[in-house]
């Protein structure tokens, strides 16, 4: 009976390690026939015989800005303007807000978020400068009773209805070390910054990045946690939601275009200060490392591939997905906005950056 058991257990490491070893291969090969595509190919391998898709490109270059938008089978679709969930591209935005509150003399980057948060003070809690680089220790998100009753309900958007008492009250739980942790992307440190934010100016985030995203940075149509716009799909939100800086801003291609022009044509410190290095991370994968996508380095939420000198960040929900990056020393930057899963097909991390290298290969 032991040798049989024995004899099972070895069959199936053997299984095991086949079928590793063929879906590996499978995405070597994969990974091969996507490093020999360009752009166009791509938007084409994305956009085939899709009914309902809508991608948004706007390029940078010389100061001249240029707009494209593809549908079905990459068929050069109208110009218009379709509102898109940016994903995580929004904690750029907060980072900005942040980086400016710092230049206020509002924020001090190297002191605990306890000096800016109603929690006990005689415990470590992490800097402001660790939140917005990713090294605080804390961990993308926390699941709790809310998180689980979304997923029962279908509710697309995890972080739906987790109140900022409910965040508040986990920070006070979380014991962390002094110390730089290794990177880890963290939606929740994002959401704990909002909260610090809030207090500062006193101002419920809604309103407090609606009203810097009209006043500083001139963006019309730019809002947060609206939850709607003129395509399908859109993540549900509640005005008290904790995890709303994390990822709920919606916006079309011409104010992103306006976006990335911003950071481009930078001359307030504020600004410029947000991708500088802080931090140098190495965080880059085998899958990212391959398609010439690299994290080597961290601003103020921005990612910074040393070797291409391009700052970026990239966007998820649902239902769309997203890039922007730059080189500011060639004056030349991307957005490309989607309205499809990051999972089905190439995602836009992967579109992006491939337009980038075309740009800066084509001087």
């Amino acid at each position: 009976m032991r040798k049989k058991l024995k004899k099972i257990i070895f069959i199936l490491l053997i299984a095991i390690i086949l079928i590793t070893v063929i879906v590996i291969s499978f995405k070597m090969i994969q990974l091969n026939k996507l490093k020999k595509m360009s752009s166009d190919d791509m938007i084409q391998y994305v956009t085939h015989n899709d009914e309902d898709i809508k991608i948004s490109v706007a390029v940078i270059k010389d100061g001249q800005v240029s707009y494209q938008v593809y549908g079905k089978n990459a068929e050069m679709s109208d110009n218009k303007k379709y509102d898109y969930e940016i994903g995580s591209i929004t904690k750029t935005f907060v980072t900005l807000l942040t980086s400016k509150a710092i230049e206020e003399g509002k924020l001090d980057i190297d002191s605990s978020i306890s000096k800016y948060l109603e929690i006990d003070s005689d415990k470590y809690y992490p800097t402001i400068k660790r939140l917005v680089t990713h090294t605080s220790g804390y961990k993308s998100h926390y699941l709790n009773k809310q998180m689980i009753d979304n997923f029962i309900k279908a509710q697309d958007n995890d972080f739906y209805n987790i109140s900022k008492d409910e965040v508040q009250s986990k920070i006070k739980d979380i014991v962390l070390k002094d110390k730089d942790y290794n990177f880890k992307y963290s939606n929740f440190g994002i959401s704990v910054l909002g909260l610090a934010l809030e207090k500062i100016y006193d101002e419920g985030f809604i309103s407090l990045m609606d009203n810097f995203i009209v006043e500083e940075l001139g963006l019309q149509n730019t809002k947060v946690a609206i939850s709607t716009g003129n395509l399908n799909g859109y993540w549900n939100w509640k005005n008290n939601d904790a995890y709303i800086p994390a990822g709920a801003i919606i916006s079309n291609i011409e104010d992103m275009a306006k976006y990335l022009d911003f950071y481009l044509n930078a001359k307030k410190a504020y600004v410029v200060n947000t991708y500088k290095s802080l931090k140098k991370i190495n965080a880059n994968n085998f899958v990212y490392e391959k398609m010439g996508i690299r994290m080597d380095e961290i601003g103020m939420g921005w990612i910074i591939d040393t070797q291409s000198n391009i700052v970026w960040h990239n966007g998820a929900t649902s239902n769309f997905n997203s890039y922007i990056g730059f080189n500011k020393d060639e004056n030349i930057g991307v957005v490309i906005l989607a309205n499809i899963s990051p999972d089905k097909k190439i995602p836009m991390t992967v579109i992006g950056p491939q337009i980038m290298k075309e740009l800066m290969s084509s001087d």
